[in-house]
């Protein structure tokens, strides 16, 4: 990777992308600490060191919702803004057609799902200004004034990443969208790095030390080694193509193959399901209602806290274990979105269909159904796999979270996404050299 990077910085072309994209992330992180008018920043930071569930939030906004700055809401009502429009070219046969029309269709969805941004940043930046002002974290108290700079900060903030991603897209190196999520948790790491120290190695022995710092150093390169192997793992199915002529010439008989990844949906599962599992929580603590602290608590509070992430795989006692119920949730809900979301994003029938129209067939297996049945045979198997891998990746830091205290802000989903990213990015740029190097060949 580093001797790509400096083979891809003595290209001029490429290196004007790396150096817009590094601008990019800058100013990313410079709007991170730009405060929101009227938040009383120290009055929200000790509500949230309370808030143990929306540590998965300021992850995914490099801390900016801790320190409410003006990207508090950062990419996420873009992204999950994709996401709706996902589900709904599923639902809308109009939106399938467009779809399916080209470049240009794609581009009118793009704009649909922009407009979608700016509207759920709206709605969550005015929950965000009411719920915090009940709470009493807002300068001057609940009103008018205040509620309208918070919603035009937070929407405004929200739309400039936005924007910003899509330049990066387009004149920097890889998908600006996550490279915007890249920064932002990397930025967290150095944070979370002091905090195992401090746990796990400042007050220990020498021995201790040795022995904490190599098993920590052990489990990240274990799961980032298994990342890597699992976001790179696919099955190739063959395809052959029947030879046919066409005038007076023949064409096919070519082999090619259908590459499905083992891991289908991405990081895509394991965010729906913290999403899922951490809604509860956010609406109750706008209500003022805590997760369980004490034998006294409510039903309300106990479900709550089945919810939190951090009350689980705690065995100090079985009061505190059987909390880990939610994980059992937590695991179940991964599985279901891993088939969910393979199931809308590729349909073994029309990919059967194209086969045959294109005189293409799977060896050992005749083309129509008998191959739709195939695929969804082979698709199932790969997406179970790809699953429990997932539900490895994201299980581990929770387990060493709640049984040796292991608190930080990055978890499997957040590794998911780092090794993902950075894997396509270097893949883009090895590209970007390919296709320099053919150009500069051909004009020789």
């Amino acid at each position: 990777m580093i001797k790509t990077l400096r083979n891809a910085l003595r290209i001029k072309d490429i290196r004007m992308k790396l150096l817009y994209t590094f601008a990019a992330m800058l100013i990313v992180r410079l709007g991170c600490q730009l405060p929101i008018p009227g938040v009383n920043r120290d009055f929200f930071a000790s509500w949230f060191n309370q808030q143990t569930a929306l540590s998965f939030f300021d992850a995914m906004t490099g801390g900016s919702f801790t320190q409410m700055s003006i990207f508090a809401l950062n990419i996420t009502p873009y992204i999950t803004s994709s996401i709706i429009m996902q589900l709904m070219t599923i639902a809308i046969p109009k939106l399938e057609e467009m779809q399916k029309d080209g470049e240009d269709g794609r581009k009118k969805i793009a704009e649909y799902t922009r407009y979608v941004t700016v509207a759920l940043a709206i709605i969550e930046s005015l929950a965000m200004a009411v719920g915090f002002g009940n709470q009493g974290l807002l300068e001057g108290g609940l009103n008018f004034t205040n509620a309208v700079i918070i919603t035009v900060s937070l929407t405004a903030g929200s739309a400039f990443l936005m924007w910003l991603g899509e330049r990066i897209t387009q004149n920097g190196v890889g998908n600006g969208i996550s490279i915007i999520l890249l920064i932002n948790i990397v930025s967290r790491i150095p944070n979370d790095m002091m905090t195992l120290y401090n746990r796990f190695i400042a007050n220990a022995s020498v021995m201790n030390k040795i022995i904490a710092a190599v098993v920590i150093l052990a489990v990240i390169l274990a799961m980032v080694v298994f990342i890597i192997i699992l976001q790179d793992g696919e099955r190739k199915i063959p395809v052959q193509y029947a030879k046919k002529v066409q005038g007076r010439k023949m064409i096919g008989g070519q082999s090619s193959h259908i590459p499905l990844k083992v891991n289908t949906a991405g990081v895509i599962p394991a965010i729906f399901a913290s999403s899922l599992m951490s809604f509860p929580i956010v609406i109750a603590s706008f209500m003022g209602i805590a997760p369980a602290s004490g034998p006294t608590a409510s039903l309300v509070q106990k479900l709550l806290k089945i919810c939190n992430q951090s009350a689980w795989c705690n065995f100090a006692s079985f009061g505190e274990f059987k909390y880990t119920l939610g994980l059992v949730v937590y695991i179940v809900l991964v599985i279901f979105f891993a088939y969910f979301y393979t199931s809308i994003t590729f349909n073994p029938i029309e990919v059967s269909n194209n086969m045959k129209k294109q005189g293409g067939f799977i060896p050992g297996i005749r083309p129509g159904k008998p191959t739709t049945d195939y695929l969804t045979k082979v698709l199932n198997n790969i997406i179970f796999i790809g699953a429990v891998g997932l539900m490895v990746v994201a299980v581990v830091p929770i387990f060493f979270s709640g049984a040796f205290g292991a608190n930080v802000s990055f978890s499997g989903t957040s590794l998911i996404i780092i090794v993902g990213v950075i894997l396509e990015t270097m893949k883009q740029i090895e590209s970007m050299m390919l296709v320099r190097h053919y150009k500069g060949f051909l004009n020789d």
